[in-house]
């Protein structure tokens, strides 16, 4: 019997997390959850905003794209900030920070204040998501992966599934400001838990920030962002400016801040390090992902809007309609997460793609005439088909990686999902404008809103299927921190001999 063989057969059944990991992780799900579920929470209250405070849907959407373009310049640095603080320290800022944007969106006094507010929120918010996750896949045994990062990949694409239903609930029997007033309850409970139960697990180690990077990301993904913005507005005739102008913009900074990454690799000192793209499967596994967050945070817009306009249900009604998506997420991303740790990603991501593209075509079609449950039934298929991308997804991408290329990996994943986010809300929105056709500002009939949101649900289609198409090409199961390893010539049911318990 060989020394390796031997090591095999003594290495234990079941790996388990440290003392105190379970911990760690646990507070940092639930903290990334509350800050997610702010992000989507004004989609439910969006008709509610429009009337209070006499904003057009284009204008009412920036108090979600906002806080996601936010989140897209900043979350490139949180790599750094990874790199160079405590995580103690990093988490209790951070939630100081959301406080303090919390409060303030309570009692802005117009959509200007709530708006900058919203914006602080998401300055706290940004370094949560690539937090957790590099957490998770350091501390998470290689044997358990799946079961667990499922969990934690879950967290951003269930809190935007319960926020509007949360959201629905409260404006129910209170008004919007209560939506900012409970978060900001919960957030100081978790501050102070933070606070007296949190312990670091990293070591500070020196690092530069390079301003120039954050200038170029903010001047390109915020071009972007805003031309995507004003597309719907300029067929108006209501736009600012031109949509070709930012968008150029917005092409000339991310191609510099490309650059620019590139060029600090090579002295040690990138803020993005752009080696992490050297991986196939991260990087198809980011460009499906783009494709994904792009319908799941536009669709979270668009649909409160088609069901209060066309089948006239109320904020309530509104928010029971997207629960159980949230409970779908939750209890196939479970399931999901014990499938991959037995076959890897294929069986759950090419499957999930196809449920997700259809049920999004179909929505679509629908029209008053086919009632409150078949926009149901079509958007509980869609959920399922996205918890089934979800989670394989992006524990592949980082598992493709080595461990010093984590925060990387995390940062830029999280980052292509805010601005993914953030281009569907503006896209979405677009196409919704769009295909109203004249009416006042914020003011549709019914047979507007059917034809708006299905010129925003064939868009959305359109999205999906590339994102589909791109599954096939994942590749199969990699062993974490590998990068591009032998193991890509396995079956999707070929079982890594290392975690084989002899």
């Amino acid at each position: 019997m060989t020394s390796s063989t031997r090591s095999l057969r003594d290495r234990p059944t079941v790996e388990r997390l440290g003392p105190g990991d379970a911990l760690v992780i646990g507070l940092l799900m639930a903290s990334t959850f509350l800050v997610l579920l702010n992000e989507m929470l004004l989609g439910v209250a969006l008709p509610t905003l429009i009337a209070d405070l006499g904003i057009t849907p284009s204008a009412g959407q920036w108090l979600t794209t906002g806080y996601l373009l936010t989140l897209a310049v900043l979350v490139p640095a949180t790599g750094y900030v990874m790199r160079r603080f405590h995580l103690r320290t990093i988490f209790l800022t951070a939630l100081s920070v959301f406080i303090l944007g919390t409060a303030v969106a309570a009692i802005a006094p117009s959509f200007e204040i709530l708006l900058g507010g919203r914006i602080v929120q998401a300055v706290g918010t940004a370094v949560f998501v690539p937090l957790l996750m590099t957490t998770a896949i350091r501390l998470v045994p290689e044997s358990r992966r799946g079961r667990i990062m499922a969990i934690v990949t879950a967290v951003p694409a269930l809190a935007p599934a319960v926020g509007p239903a949360v959201s629905g609930l409260v404006l129910t029997y209170l008004p919007w400001r209560w939506l900012f007033i409970l978060v900001l309850a919960v957030a100081v409970i978790a501050l102070i838990a933070g606070a007296l139960r949190l312990r670091n697990i990293t070591s500070p180690e020196r690092a530069s920030l390079d301003v120039l990077s954050l200038v170029l990301s903010a001047v390109g993904f915020g071009g972007l962002v805003l031309g995507l913005s004003v597309i719907g507005e300029s067929v108006s005739g209501h736009a600012p400016l031109p949509p070709l102008v930012p968008l150029l913009i917005g092409v000339v900074g991310v191609v510099a801040f490309v650059f620019r990454q590139i060029t600090l690799r090579r002295r040690g000192t990138a803020l993005l390090d752009m080696g992490i793209f050297t991986s196939r499967t991260f990087s198809v596994a980011i460009l499906i992902m783009f494709f994904v967050a792009m319908n799941g945070f536009g669709v979270a817009l668009v649909l409160p809007l088609v069901l209060t306009g066309a089948l006239g249900l109320s904020t309530l009604a509104i928010g029971l309609f997207l629960v159980p998506g949230g409970l779908i997420i939750a209890s196939v991303s479970a399931l999901g997460g014990r499938v991959y740790d037995r076959w890897g990603p294929l069986p759950l991501a090419i499957p999930g793609a196809v449920i997700w593209a259809t049920s999004i075509w179909f929505l679509s079609t629908l029209d008053t005439a086919d009632g409150v449950w078949a926009f149901l039934g079509f958007y509980l298929l869609m959920t399922t088909g996205q918890a089934m991308i979800w989670g394989p997804v992006t524990t592949l991408a980082l598992s493709s990686l080595r461990p010093d290329l984590y925060p990387h990996g995390s940062a830029a994943f999280t980052t292509v999902q805010q601005l993914a986010g953030a281009a569907g809300g503006a896209v979405l929105i677009s196409a919704y404008t769009i295909g109203a056709g004249p009416a006042d500002a914020g003011h549709l009939s019914v047979a507007q809103t059917i034809s708006a949101g299905q010129a925003a649900f064939i868009t959305a289609g359109a999205l999906a299927l590339v994102g589909m198409i791109g599954t096939l090409f994942i590749g199969r199961h990699r062993r974490a921190g590998s990068g591009e390893t032998a193991s890509a010539d396995r079956n999707p049911g070929d079982v890594d001999p290392e975690s084989v318990v002899g």
